[in-house]
């Protein structure tokens, strides 16, 4: 028997009184936050949830969200991470494809989730959560978060899961077609959070993190919020990160442990008053999500004297697959080495193990971090998973002391602040506008968010569009990190014999 709420309930039967999440200038106690998380699992009990029926949450980095989370683990209910910048239809899409029953929303992100959530029948609750205890006028289907945990009889012990079954769907765009869910079970969540928290950094039962890495992408659910719950540390709530308002609360609340992906550390180290915050407390810094650049990675080093430790991992893998590591020198520009019990190999076009040092292929993992498959896609797990090896699309090579270095992503890619960007789903937005005649979506450098999003299109004849009204077009469809803010009209797009679009030749 494994459940991943007992991540949460070890530190809270060890340590009910130490503080385990601050938002604002409220402070929750870890007796507090186990009490509230008992009694959203019997919520869902009264409504009239079963085991292995899924929860999708759309919040924020907020209390609310930790409560749903675990608090759906103590109903035996796997969770279904949203991104918060969804718009109808994708919602709709992923209420229908992971099967959820049920979605926990913030206020703020209300008028989306209902649009979707009158069109998805087979989803039949809305948990509306909400800055203040204040009610609203339901609709069909719809319920107060605040009023149902406080009317709730608690959940007390643990459901009877097993370390395979799954405790978290997460959605996980592909190059071709509409996202994926990955089936992570138990174990794969636990060990993650196990890893992060007491071998990737020494244990801290003191520790304070400062967790603005959305809570609904595996890197902050994972490494931050999991792996600190374990030892009984803080968190400190950030819903959106800001340089100003992080600076703050770390110097505030004394931060010791910071991760982050790159943009973030870039925003902090170009805030203009950042010397004046004191910083002193910060132990440790961990990055992920795109590549770090080395000069801002020795800038951090250089102004707090703190070893930004830079990783690699995917939804997949529940995240973490390698990582620089504290007893071994660190090397800019590497993802490090694998994990306690992962394995990685690379591999060539013809699916032979590169064994020589200095050699491009793609990684494939195998592990205790590795997801069960992808929900209800036996076609892509058959072609993602072979003998136990997770095949992840990216390029890497390995030198002389182990350490992997990634030398090409995905094809097409795009990552943009730390979120990844699929241009065939933004292809597939333009190709729906009527003046559309070619499409292809690439990413260009970016100053500050890594890469930028652009299209290239040709229009049909005797049709004409603007730049600024195809971006409002793709800004009605797709989440805000998605849509292309940079458009490029040509006569025609390049194409190879087959009569496929070249976007090599467009890069260039």
């Amino acid at each position: 028997m494994l459940n991943l709420a007992s991540v949460l309930r070890a530190s809270a039967l060890k340590s009910p009184d130490n503080t385990a999440l601050i938002i604002n200038d409220t402070k929750i106690s870890y007796a507090q936050l186990h009490g509230l998380v008992q009694k959203f699992a019997g919520g869902l009990v009264k409504l009239g949830l079963k085991p292995g029926q899924h929860v999708a949450l759309m919040l924020p980095n907020v209390p609310q969200f930790t409560i749903a989370y675990f608090g759906s683990h103590y109903a035996a209910t796997p969770v279904v991470p949203l991104n918060v910048l969804l718009t109808p239809d994708e919602i709709a899409y992923h209420l229908e494809d992971s099967d959820a029953v049920a979605l926990v929303v913030w206020e703020g992100f209300y008028p989306q989730a209902k649009a979707a959530f009158q069109r998805v029948a087979s989803c039949r609750h809305l948990i509306v959560a909400k800055a203040s205890p204040t009610d609203f006028a339901a609709g069909e289907g719809e319920v107060n978060f605040t009023a149902l945990v406080g009317t709730s009889e608690p959940v007390r012990d643990l459901p009877p899961t097993s370390p395979d079954d799954t405790a978290v769907i997460l959605y996980t765009s592909g190059t071709t077609g509409k996202p994926k869910g990955a089936e992570l079970t138990h174990f794969n969540m636990f060990y993650n959070a196990e890893y992060a928290g007491t071998k990737l950094l020494p244990p801290q039962p003191d520790g304070v993190s400062l967790c603005t890495l959305p809570l609904f992408h595996s890197f902050g659910q994972t490494s931050v919020q999991n792996a600190t719950l374990l030892q009984g540390g803080t968190l400190v709530l950030l819903p959106r990160f800001e340089p100003t308002p992080a600076l703050e609360l770390m110097q505030k609340h004394k931060v010791t442990t910071f991760a982050g992906v790159p943009t973030m550390y870039f925003a902090l180290l170009n805030h203009p008053d950042a010397k004046n915050y004191d910083l002193s407390s910060l132990r440790y810094a961990i990055s992920g999500g795109s590549p770090m650049p080395v000069e801002v990675m020795n800038a951090f080093y250089t102004r707090y004297d703190v070893k930004v430790l830079e990783g690699y991992g995917l939804s997949e893998t529940s995240p973490t697959a390698s990582f620089n590591v504290l007893d071994r020198p660190s090397k800019p520009g590497s993802i490090g080495v694998p994990i306690q019990h992962v394995e990685f190999k690379l591999v060539d076009d013809k699916d032979q193990e590169i064994t020589q040092p200095g050699v491009p292929g793609e990684i494939c993992i195998k592990g205790v971090n590795v997801m069960k498959g992808y929900y209800k896609r036996p076609e892509a797990n058959a072609a993602a998973i072979k003998d136990g090896w997770f095949y992840t699309g990216d390029v890497a090579q390995r030198d002389e002391d182990g350490y992997y270095f990634i030398v090409d992503r995905k094809k097409d890619m795009i990552i943009r602040g730390g979120f990844n960007v699929y241009p065939r789903e933004i292809e597939e937005v333009l190709y729906q506008h009527p003046a559309i005649l070619e499409a292809a979506v690439i990413g260009v450098e970016h100053s500050s968010h890594g890469e930028e999003v652009k299209a290239i299109v040709a229009l049909k004849d005797g049709l004409h569009v603007t730049s600024d009204e195809l971006v409002t077009y793709c800004k009605e469809h797709l989440a805000a990190y998605k849509y292309p803010r940079v458009v490029e009209f040509r006569d025609s797009l390049p194409k190879g014999p087959t009569g496929k679009i070249l976007k090599r030749e467009l890069r260039n």
